[in-house]
């Protein structure tokens, strides 16, 4: 399967845009080589921003020029874009009801060996309760561009959130996505799971052929936009199945565990549930292969998962 960077799409739609509308503006925090936004920076200089290490006062910035017409796209390690800058992100921009696209990088366990103080598994369960916010993931280079390209075209605040490093290709460019759209990768008769980014979108994929050499059938949601939810399409699989388990780079309090576990209670799902992600935990230096079986969000440990519930429903 080929692999693309995420934020390689990210740059290009960006270009795409500018070029097209002035109002397109970037900002960084002393990151282009993270986000490769210097190709930016070199055709748009009068429209390319960095506020050096200073993420704050980069939401601030993105926040003035929204309000006086600017379309501002803003990009930091997501650890920074949370827990640093979200005062300004909830008040300057949120609460103002400006126009800032704010884009999280190196998400979870994927920041690697960046180590426990840039592991963010936390930033969704942050971004999760201002109100009105969207709420990203993509999970591969098509639907970040088609993603990026809704955010720019949207008006409203939007946190998108992505893995530098290069990830399979899951779709092609005739596939549409929208906000609040998931996409059902495979339909399942006994499980299905529910997976947000592409690590957890590919982890589940191959959890699901791990099972069907047991026999057992799973299906993969891939949630795309975490706020709104597709409340319709998870509610419509996970009828389909004995149980649901929700799979997140990321704590399992606050982000698609606790929205996919409202929605089944809600919904009247009668089945077994169960999340899958980071358990109350800090994280670590390591590769990100380590650092995903350490936590749990290998496919085998998804796999593990659903023998559980498909055994505990059973008895």
């Amino acid at each position: 399967m080929e692999n693309k960077e995420i934020r390689a799409a990210y740059v290009d739609t960006l270009m795409d845009l500018a070029a097209k509308n002035s109002d397109i503006v970037v900002l960084e925090a002393d990151l282009m080589s993270c986000t490769n936004t210097g190709a930016f920076m070199k055709a748009y200089p009068d429209r390319f921003f960095n506020v050096g290490i200073s993420e704050a006062n980069m939401v601030g910035l993105a926040s003035g020029l929204s309000a006086a017409g600017k379309i501002p796209f803003a990009a930091t390690f997501a650890c920074f874009a949370s827990r640093r800058a979200y005062d300004q992100f909830f008040i300057s921009a949120n609460y103002a009801k400006l126009n800032v696209k704010l884009i999280g990088t190196d998400p979870g366990v994927t920041a690697a060996f960046n180590g426990g103080t840039h592991m963010p598994f936390e930033d969704l369960a942050l971004m999760r309760a201002i109100p009105h916010l969207i709420i990203v993931e993509p999970s591969d280079a098509w639907n970040a561009a088609a993603l990026v390209r809704e955010a720019a075209e949207t008006y409203g605040c939007v946190y998108i959130r992505f893995p530098r490093k290069p990830v399979p290709v899951l779709y092609t460019e005739n596939d549409t996505f929208r906000f609040g759209k998931a996409k059902i990768l495979r339909s399942g008769r006994d499980v299905l799971f529910v997976a947000l980014g592409s690590l957890m979108v590919n982890e589940a994929l191959k959890a699901r052929d791990v099972l069907a050499a047991d026999g057992i059938d799973a299906g993969v949601l891939d949630v795309l936009t975490l706020k709104p939810i597709d409340r319709e399409a998870i509610l419509s699989e996970a009828a389909k199945v004995k149980a649901v388990i929700s799979a997140e780079n990321h704590q399992i309090n606050g982000a698609l565990g606790s929205a996919v576990a409202e929605l089944l209670a809600e919904g009247g799902f009668r089945g077994s549930f169960a999340r899958v992600g980071i358990r109350d935990e800090f994280g670590e230096v390591g590769t990100q292969d380590y650092l995903t079986k350490r936590f749990g969000l290998d496919a085998e440990s998804l796999a593990a998962k659903a023998r559980e519930l498909l055994t505990r429903k059973k008895t």
